[in-house]
């Protein structure tokens, strides 16, 4: 019979690119920001001037690419709920 030890095989977390080099998705970078927007909307109900954005690119300066953090948070800027005409 084969003696293979296929966990003595594995890479090193040194072989492995991480989301500092390269922009790689697990499965927590969906599941936090969606948490933590229940739970701000849990507990601002009543507030409606705040907006939790993730995955999305902030655009500081036209001449500049966009910075887009894992997630962020605005206070003090009206909630829009819909679009009306």
């Amino acid at each position: 019979m084969l003696d293979y030890d296929s966990l003595r095989y594995l890479p090193s977390s040194w072989e492995l690119p991480d989301s500092k080099d390269t922009p790689l998705d697990n499965q927590l970078q969906h599941l936090v920001p969606g948490l933590l927007e229940s739970i701000l909307a849990l507990i601002w109900s009543q507030r409606q001037d705040w907006f939790f954005g993730a995955g999305m690119g902030i655009y500081y300066d036209p001449k500049k690419p966009a910075i887009v953090p894992e997630g962020f948070l605005s206070i003090g800027v009206p909630r829009v709920r819909g679009i009306s005409q």
